[in-house]
């Protein structure tokens, strides 16, 4: 039986003794007087008073489990992928400053097409202009897509550091102790996804840029195609045959 199933029948004990004792009554053993009112009055003044204590000693069990929870709620998540997740980034971030020929500036972009991508009549370009634009041109084109391929394999390398990192937090948040971990946890999660949008933005970034100078290419080398058509078929002066001497 346990204290508080003792406590309670003590108190019914004693709730008993004082309805069978009835008015005061008192008798003398040896020289001493014994009151059974007054027995009974104070037993069930020591049982109420047991009962008191062992509230309190309840309550302070209470308050030392909550105090070990805080405690746990407030623990920090020993597993840190942020710099892992950081290495990733900076590997993408450098792929796109590697830009060949035009980088990703938008006063970059309006210098480079003002000059070999003209959107107005070439009837006054050179032709060695023109054939040194067209092989600007071709290696612009050339460059973005070397430059699409390096971003996929370099997104495809991440993978691996992904499969590890997510392998990481996903054990960790299943052993976190307490809120804080947990929410550490999930944090780093939603950091490991925003590097994977990089990585996908990059990847898009790159085959957008390498399309859009292919296509910028072409109409480029359509437009000169055109000119130095007019410039060939343009009347000139008739060829005037000279005497060619072959041996002397």
């Amino acid at each position: 039986m346990n204290r508080r199933h003792r406590l309670s029948a003590l108190a019914a004990g004693v709730a008993w003794l004082s309805l069978t004792v009835g008015a005061p009554a008192s008798a003398q053993f040896g020289g001493i007087v014994f009151d059974p009112s007054n027995y009974a009055q104070n037993v069930l003044t020591a049982a109420r008073s047991l009962q008191q204590i062992n509230n309190q000693i309840t309550s302070l069990q209470n308050q030392a489990q909550g105090l070990i929870n805080q405690a746990r709620n407030l623990a920090a998540l020993p597993t840190n992928t942020l710099s892992g997740i950081q290495q990733s980034l900076n590997r993408t971030r450098a792929l796109i400053a590697q830009a060949q020929q035009i980088a990703y500036n938008v006063q970059d972009i309006d210098r480079v097409f003002a000059a070999r991508y003209p959107s107005g009549s070439l009837a006054g370009t050179s032709s060695a202009t023109l054939v040194a634009n067209a092989d600007a041109r071709w290696h612009d084109a050339v460059g973005s897509f070397q430059d699409s391929l390096h971003t996929q394999a370099t997104i495809v390398t991440n993978l691996d550091d992904t499969r590890a990192q997510v392998s990481t937090l996903i054990g960790a948040s299943q052993t976190a102790t307490g809120a804080l971990q947990a929410a550490q946890a999930g944090n780093q999660l939603v950091a490991l996804q925003t590097r994977q949008l990089a990585d996908l933005t990059a990847v898009i970034a790159a085959q957008a840029r390498a399309a859009s100078l292919g296509a910028a290419r072409a109409a480029a080398d359509e437009a000169q195609g055109v000119e130095q058509t007019k410039r060939f078929l343009a009347p000139g002066p008739a060829y005037v045959a000279q005497s060619v001497t072959l041996f002397q």
